[in-house]
């Protein structure tokens, strides 16, 4: 028997659960969620003067997103590991981070290095980096600079998907640890099924990029695919950004990107936002967990993976998209 996931309950439980003093509550904007301070920075992503040899992370939060930036930005820097010692947030910032939250009140806490500049406006703070810039964004297609969705400008987008069930695992731990989520496990996943979280519903944001990518300039990728074989994914994401590795620059860039590397690396696991957290919150964690594949056979309700199976179906069996 599949469970309907009833709409009526959500929002409370998102009100009691997950709002606070940086987060005040939510929007539906273009059939996306999103935070309510995305409001104050709409018009300025709208307007977003977006450059030709600009490079963009895309994602859904939680497919694999600091993984590709660390990848690409490597690839692009010629291995510039020293370079790499840079936190990751300012090599390669986040567009709407100021989106997000209520920035008056990030204000007052106390800032961490990789935030001190762009927690106010991180719009601007991404549009004064020199060029080629690196751009980490987890807006749906529909809501990316109007020159990107017209095609006026063309940068390089990598968009990194990851299936529905481990995305959704891994968003759970990151809300509870980042963004203040209060709530259960089966909770979340009537939000995440529900289309209540920020940037849901988690399908239509990658079939938008899917349908896209025949017509702009973007590479998809699949997490599972960068766990099955890195040194390939390197190599492809290195032809599509026209560079060329040696076999043992691959070699030695795969062993940089191993998980067991990433978890340990300051400039990349946020460290200190996390130890903050973790005083805020009251809860235990870390931004790079386990990074397994198939989580969610132990950890969801039979109820709960039948509807993530039927909305998978529903929504991908007709465009090949499988995981």
């Amino acid at each position: 028997m599949t469970t309907q996931i009833k709409t009526d309950d959500l929002d409370q439980i998102m009100i009691d659960m997950f709002t606070n003093e940086f987060r005040k509550g939510y929007i539906m904007v273009n059939g996306f969620s999103m935070p309510v301070g995305y409001r104050d920075f709409a018009e300025r992503i709208e307007n977003f003067e977006v450059k030709d040899d600009d490079i963009w992370i895309c994602s859904f939060p939680k497919t694999g997103t600091t993984w590709t930036q660390e990848m690409i930005w490597n690839i692009v820097n010629n291995l510039n590991f020293e370079g790499a010692k840079v936190p990751l947030a300012e090599r390669f910032p986040f567009l709407e981070f100021s989106a997000l939250f209520d920035y008056r009140s990030l204000k007052a806490a106390p800032p961490e290095k990789e935030f001190n500049q762009s927690v106010a406006n991180s719009v601007e703070f991404v549009k004064d980096k020199p060029s080629p810039r690196f751009i980490k964004c987890h807006l749906p297609f529909c809501l990316l600079p109007r020159q990107i969705r017209t095609g006026e400008k063309k940068p390089k987008i990598i968009y990194v998907a990851r299936n529905p069930k481990d995305t959704c695992i891994s968003y759970y731990h990151h809300c509870q640890l980042l963004e203040g989520y209060r709530g259960n496990f089966d909770d979340f996943c009537r939000l995440f099924l529900g289309n209540k979280l920020n940037y849901t519903p988690y399908w239509d944001h990658i079939l938008d990029f899917w349908k896209q990518k025949a017509h702009l300039n973007i590479l998809f990728l699949k997490y599972e695919y960068m766990k099955a074989d890195l040194p390939a994914v390197i190599k492809k994401s290195a032809a599509f950004l026209d560079k060329t590795l040696s076999e043992d620059q691959v070699k030695t860039l795969a062993e940089h990107l191993n998980f067991a590397n990433m978890k340990v690396n300051p400039a990349v696991n946020y460290e200190h936002v996390i130890a903050r957290n973790k005083k805020s919150f009251n809860i235990e964690g870390s931004f790079i967990r386990s990074g397994e594949i198939g989580q969610w056979k132990d950890r969801m309700s039979d109820s709960i993976i039948q509807e993530f199976n039927r909305l998978t179906e529903e929504k991908f069996s007709d465009y090949n998209l499988i995981f």
